[in-house]
């Protein structure tokens, strides 16, 4: 058994389930820790996509009783219809650009600098929603409308762009759109669970040439356990941050990371591997 690799098997599963849900990219902070671990060849980035799904449990173990009556009301209730339709039109802009446009941007933007100025915009971002006139009209996710859930699933989107965090995205974009924090947030861990899951399989199949479960068993659970725990302790712990604060202070470390990336692209102390 290769020990150094659990090590990093771990620690990646810990990036990955303390980044997911926060707005701040999970990709970004991935690709570092993978870099400084040198663990990023094209091994490293299908473990980075399977780890996903411990994450995708924590919200459903989280969720696990609302979930259960969604599917127990499905045919029957009109409420968790349309709970079910919300995800499904948030979900279809960015499985819909992603498959058209996806794997350009990745190329053109998928580079330390441009990485880490999605950071440093998405900031900005955050400071201006959070400094603006918040007036909330949506107080909790039953309560979204069609349109809300397509201007969410639109918002989403703009994580095509690489370092501008897919919860991020909707989170800020939920609060612009009239939604409390607590209906943001939930909304962006809900309508990840179908992203990360259609995203995660997708990603699996075309590389599954690379996965030999005899030898990679160990190291893929090590990180799927690994990033279900911290997920579930950022879910838990940035539910009860938000019920008296605001998404500042992410928009200040975000400033700080994307500095960090630059600094280290530029004087060489971390070869990015991107390109």
């Amino acid at each position: 058994m290769d020990i150094e690799l659990l090590i990093k098997s771990l620690i990646l599963g810990v990036v990955e389930g303390l980044t997911e849900f926060l707005p701040v990219s999970s990709t970004g902070h991935l690709i570092l820790a993978g870099d400084l671990l040198d663990f990023n060849d094209e091994k490293a980035k299908l473990f980075t996509i399977v780890i996903q799904v411990g994450a995708i449990l924590a919200i459903c173990w989280e969720y696990r009783v609302k979930i259960g009556s969604v599917l127990a009301g499905l045919t029957s209730e009109p409420r968790a219809q349309k709970f079910v339709l919300n995800l499904a039109i948030a979900f279809m802009p960015l499985a819909s650009l992603g498959l058209l446009f996806g794997k350009h941007l990745k190329a053109l933007l998928f580079k330390p600098i441009p990485v880490a100025l999605a950071f440093i915009v998405g900031a900005l971002v955050i400071i201006w929603a959070e400094k603006r006139e918040h007036k909330v009209r949506v107080h909790e996710v039953e309560d979204l409308s069609m349109l809300d859930a397509l201007k969410l699933g639109i918002a989403q989107a703009f994580a095509l762009i690489p370092g501008t965090s897919r919860s991020g995205s909707t989170i800020i974009g939920g609060l612009l759109f009239g939604l409390s924090r607590k209906a943001a947030t939930e909304f962006s861990f809900f309508l990840a669970i179908p992203t990360l899951i259609v995203a995660s399989l997708y990603d699996l199949y075309k590389h599954r040439d690379l996965l030999h479960l005899d030898s990679d068993a160990a190291s893929f659970a090590v990180g799927l356990m690994a990033a279900f725990v911290s997920a579930l302790v950022a879910v838990k712990g940035l539910l009860r941050y938000i019920s008296h604060h605001d998404f500042i202070i992410f928009a200040w470390y975000r400033i700080l990371f994307g500095l960090g990336v630059i600094a280290t692209s530029y004087s060489g102390l971390v070869q990015w591997t991107v390109d």
